[in-house]
């Protein structure tokens, strides 16, 4: 068993956008990856990524969209993104939107322009 201490759990930025790692590989997940997003009020993604792997979005506060022309999510809602999906997040609220996402470990991102971006950190 592994526990992961909020105090110690790494943490990454990004423009507005601040990943805490939770559950990964190294952190003793071999088949899961979570982490929590903190977006900023107002954020819109400056361009769209894919994933190799379905995710889910689990809104904990606030208001999110996940694909550019998506609907907005609110606090309890949750959001299953098919892999291949674009992922664009925009905080279209007032407030920051908390979020828990959940992955296969080993995914693969790419960039619009098909790029690879790999496993980023927060997931390894």
């Amino acid at each position: 068993m592994s526990i992961i201490r909020q105090a110690e759990a790494p943490r990454f930025e990004l423009p507005g956008i601040e990943f805490t790692g939770m559950a990964a590989p190294s952190r003793g997940s071999a088949g899961l990856c979570t982490w929590r997003l903190a977006v900023a009020a107002g954020l819109v993604s400056p361009e769209p990524h894919t994933i190799d792997q379905d995710e889910v979005f689990m809104v904990m506060a606030g208001a999110l969209r996940i694909t550019a022309d998506g609907e907005t999510v609110h606090a309890g809602d949750t959001v299953v993104v098919p892999a291949g999906t674009a992922i664009q997040l925009a905080n279209p609220g007032g407030t920051p939107a908390e979020v828990i996402v959940a992955i296969r470990a080993g995914f693969n991102a790419q960039s619009a322009d098909g790029a690879s971006i790999g496993t980023p950190p927060w997931a390894l």
